[in-house]
């Protein structure tokens, strides 16, 4: 069970963290997008940390499960805490694919398939954009304004 509050912002602060996305951010978290591939900031970053939602904060994913698929968008081989993912069936494009959202907020983040290495399976294949990335060390957004464990260093 996850230790970080999994309801959604109040209309009044999801409109506040919708108005501070640019614009890229706001086509793939809520329109669902997808930014060119070989571009995105996170891409080739190599520091420690967790990546988490571009619009609420919630932690994703963890540096240590990142790896190199080639793709041009990050990936990872597992979530931090599956609580914190949710899929969809995604029939779009003339395939079937399964979406990730985040499961606090339901924002847009990438695919999952099972082509990933050991010890999953899975490339949870994500946009940079609709991510956010917080150092080892350095406190966990509080974007909700809702206290612990959001605001305290992940172990």
């Amino acid at each position: 069970m996850t230790a970080f509050d999994l309801s959604p912002p109040d209309d009044a602060r999801r409109r506040q963290l919708v108005e501070a996305l640019d614009e890229d951010a706001r086509r793939v978290l809520l329109a669902h997008g997808t930014e060119a591939p070989f571009c995105g900031a996170f891409l080739d970053n190599r520091r420690e940390g967790t990546y988490t939602c571009g619009l609420c904060g919630l932690p994703l994913f963890r540096s240590s499960a990142k790896f190199d698929s080639g793709t041009g968008w990050p990936s990872f081989f597992a979530p931090l805490d599956p609580a914190h993912i949710r899929y969809v069936r995604d029939l779009s494009h003339g395939m079937v694919r399964i979406e990730e959202t985040c499961a606090r907020c339901g924002s847009h983040l990438g695919h999952v398939f099972p082509d990933g290495p050991p010890p999953t399976g899975e490339r949870h294949c994500l946009n940079s954009v609709a991510l956010g990335f917080v150092a080892d060390g350095e406190p966990l957004p509080d974007l909700l304004g809702r206290g612990a464990p959001e605001g305290k260093p992940l172990a």
